[in-house]
């Protein structure tokens, strides 16, 4: 089988960016044949040497100019080393494309390609010792004539040495990378910097190009800010190792995660922003420092693509490999909080300065966000104190569309609970509550509430997991606190615009409590409506035959989602309308303020009744008799009882109607917030 080198190199992606890693992967094959020799010698790593030589255009100075001379464009590279050379193992294995010599170290035998995608053409001169005695192979490598006929021959004049010319830096590639010295030698350390933390150490590495020289080692020391520290991470049965390291800020390089393949850095994530108070540069007892990670491990050796620039690893596990998959999600859950562990001694300083910009913003700018902040946790409230204005706002108001899909989720997974109603009441009022904070702030606020609390009754009235429906007091607590009143704090949660926006507009409210409790009545029942209103006019308003009747009282009584049963007329426990009518006629005894004054011709105060159930055929029997008329939607019965013990105004809802009419009623609201619909 034949393969075209053009071919393969037009099959072959390597980002314009990344064109310095084909060099710095050349510098790492130097390692490699050094490891190779020292091996063989018995020698330390840092008895031999590479050099990186930067090969710039010549430029012609013909006026005299002030200020630093610029750098030349970069025409190629040299990387000299003293490892182990083309010997006849290595000559065979660079002829032979995607050799699996040295596949234990993680190579895959496509580097050399990858040259030719970023330099026109190399040359390597190569001394090597073969059967005790020292040879000489030099060949050239290009695109046209792909690997050249070697000369070999005896070495006289030099020793054991091998330099590989780059020649001819493409000018895409040329043009996106680094020019100075200094960013090419700290490229080049981040990408082989696993070696210098080693236990075996690493070669001298230097980099010159004419004007001076970099020792890579005094700039790894120049850069640390402590020794590192290395963990040991089992994940989804796969061994990974996690370095820490602190360098110095003055390195001006973000907080970064770096991903590493056989010893190399394949790619990065910044860390800024991820880790709460990780923000910019953080200090210890000997100052400023950026915090960097680095990630191994053999299953990264095994994922790492052929152009290594990236990992074929997925964002997250398919569901159906989720147990032994390992993505990009199961290795930030891990290390992040290892991350937090390292660092937390020198995030406290963050976190606090964070925690200020955000209440002080609050309090001083955006008052509407105070509900919120009792409702986020604490490591999300860790911003950078250097956050602007905008930047918080924009922050804070995605936290809270975070909050209200957790109370949305919340409210779903109470209402659906088939068991445990020991501690429901408990429960339903800390959700409650948690809803009232986030939503009284303003009207988009408290629009988006009525959108939750539409939905989590819709939610409510329907059959749930185990067959059965929820109890009437589930859907009490969301129209109305139980056992309150309109002067409790928790007459706050109320929903009574469900059933009428008028109901809003009263004097008094008592939901769940006894008659006998209730200031605006002298009835002393021990019976407790579910829900009763007084109203007072401030103005008294004209109506039919010239009487100003000066308050009205409502009764809404609620029954659990498709109750049966009901018997018409019988008495008041087995008709829901007669009871509310009931209650209706008990409220009107003795009928006065909260203040204690009664009010004239209390017998003859207006009455409205809502019956809020569903239409099961026992409760339309109620209905007919007492002469209710269906609503044109079907939804449910209206009529006037003319009887004068009770003259009132009668409207049985079902609970589809109610959410119906709810829907229908807030829809231009819902729509121009962009909420979506049910």
């Amino acid at each position: 089988m034949h393969t075209a080198l053009d071919g393969r190199l037009r099959n072959t992606n390597l980002p314009y960016s990344k064109g310095l890693m084909t060099v710095y992967e050349a510098v790492i094959n130097s390692i490699e044949a050094i490891e190779e020799r020292s091996l063989a010698e018995g020698k330390a790593l840092s008895d031999y040497s590479i050099r990186l030589d930067i090969d710039r255009a010549a430029q012609l100075d013909l006026e005299p100019k002030r200020g630093p001379r610029p750098e030349g464009d970069i025409e190629g590279f040299s990387i000299t080393d003293d490892g182990v050379g083309f010997n006849n193992k290595n000559w065979e294995s660079f002829r032979t494309l995607d050799s699996l010599h040295k596949v234990e170290k993680g190579c895959r035998g496509i580097g050399r390609l990858m040259w030719l995608k970023v330099f026109d053409n190399v040359e390597i001169l190569s001394s090597y010792e073969e059967n005790g005695e020292v040879r000489r192979r030099d060949f050239s490598f290009d695109i046209t004539n792909e690997v050249s006929e070697a000369t070999v021959g005896p070495e006289a004049m030099h020793g054991i040495q091998t330099v590989v010319k780059l020649r001819g830096f493409k000018q895409r590639y040329a043009s996106a990378t680094h020019k100075t010295s200094e960013k090419i030698a700290s490229g080049l350390l981040e990408h082989c910097l696993w070696y210098f933390f080693r236990e075996e150490g690493v070669p001298r590495i230097t980099l010159s190009d004419g004007n001076g020289e970099i020792d890579l080692f005094e700039l790894f020391k120049a850069h640390m800010h402590g020794s590192s520290s290395s963990e040991i991470i089992e994940l989804k049965g796969q061994r990974f190792e996690i370095t820490h390291v602190k360098v110095r800020v003055d390195r001006n390089k973000p907080h970064t995660l770096g991903y590493c393949a056989s010893g190399r850095l394949v790619s990065e994530e910044g860390l800024t922003g991820k880790i709460p108070g990780l923000h910019k540069a953080i200090a210890d007892g000997d100052g400023q420092f950026t915090y960097l990670a680095y990630l191994t491990g053999e299953y990264l050796n095994e994922q790492v693509n052929n152009e290594r620039v990236h990992f074929n690893i997925p964002d997250t596990a398919e569901v159906l490999f989720e147990d032994t998959e390992v993505s990009y999600s199961d290795i930030r859950t891990e290390i992040y909080p290892r991350v937090r562990k390292f660092l937390e001694p020198n995030l406290v300083e963050a976190l606090t300065e964070g925690r200020e910009r955000v209440e002080t913003f609050v309090s001083t700018k955006a008052p509407k966000y105070q509900p919120l902040l009792g409702h986020i946790p604490e490591e999300r409230l860790s911003v950078d104190p250097g956050m602007s204005d905008k930047d918080l706002d924009i922050l804070l108001h995605k936290e809270m569309f975070e909050v209200e899909q957790d109370i949305l989720k919340e409210g779903h997974d109470l209402l659906s609970a088939s068991a445990g109603f020991d501690d429901y009441a408990e429960r339903l009022k800390n959700y409650m509550n948690k809803v009232t904070d986030l939503k009284q702030s303003d009207l988009a606020n408290y629009v988006t509430r009525r959108r939750v609390v539409i939905d989590l009754l819709d939610f409510a009235v329907k059959q749930q997991n185990d067959g059965n429906f929820v109890r009437e007091d589930v859907i009490h607590e969301l129209v109305v606190p139980m056992r309150a009143t309109s002067t409790d704090a928790e007459y706050r949660r109320q929903n009574l615009w469900l059933v009428d926006e008028r109901l809003a507009f009263h004097h008094f409210l008592a939901s769940d409590k006894t008659l006998k409790s209730n200031p605006t009545t002298s009835n002393m029942s021990t019976k407790k409506p579910d829900i009763a209103t007084i109203r007072m006019f401030d103005h008294p308003l004209l109506v039919g035959e010239g009487k100003t009747p000066m308050a009205s009282i409502t009764v809404i009584e609620i029954k659990q989602p498709m109750r049966k049963g009901f018997q018409a007329g019988e008495e008041e426990s087995k008709d829901p309308i007669l009871q509310s009518l009931g209650y209706l006629r008990r409220l009107r005894e003795g009928a006065r303020t909260v203040n204690g004054r009664l009010i004239p011709n209390a017998a003859k105060i207006p009455g409205f009744v809502y019956v809020v159930a569903d239409l099961t055929a026992s409760l339309i029997d109620c209905c007919k008799m007492h002469q209710l008329e269906a609503t044109a939607d079907g939804f449910g019965f209206f009529g006037y009882h003319r009887d004068e013990s009770y003259k009132a105004y009668i409207q049985v809802m079902s609970f589809d109607g109610l959410v119906t009419a709810a829907e229908e009623r807030n829809r231009a609201f819902f729509d121009t917030l962009g909420l979506p619909a049910m």
